[in-house]
């Protein structure tokens, strides 16, 4: 028995975002944003992953800060809901 729901290892409960920051981060930033995918291109980096609710966003965001990113964009792509899987046939 949970307490308070605390033990809650669902996935596909949040929203999937991609934030975009002003230089091409390498590989030893993939640790601080653990779980997200980064692409660079053009001088620029994309953050993609799902996001579970809105303090993980921000946490995600003062991360950016504190490492004196240049935040360019943030946008939510999809929602990730759980559901009924439809039958392909």
């Amino acid at each position: 028995m949970e307490i308070g729901g605390t033990h809650m290892m669902r996935k596909g409960t949040g929203t999937i975002y991609r934030i975009v920051v002003r230089s091409e981060l390498s590989d030893t930033y993939a640790v601080a944003f653990e779980g997200m995918k980064m692409e660079t291109k053009d001088g620029d980096t994309s953050l993609t992953g799902e996001v579970i609710d809105q303090p993980h966003l921000y946490g995600i965001l003062q991360r950016i800060n504190g490492l004196g990113l240049q935040l360019l964009s943030v946008q939510a792509l999809e929602d990730v809901r759980p559901g009924p899987k439809e039958s392909e046939g």
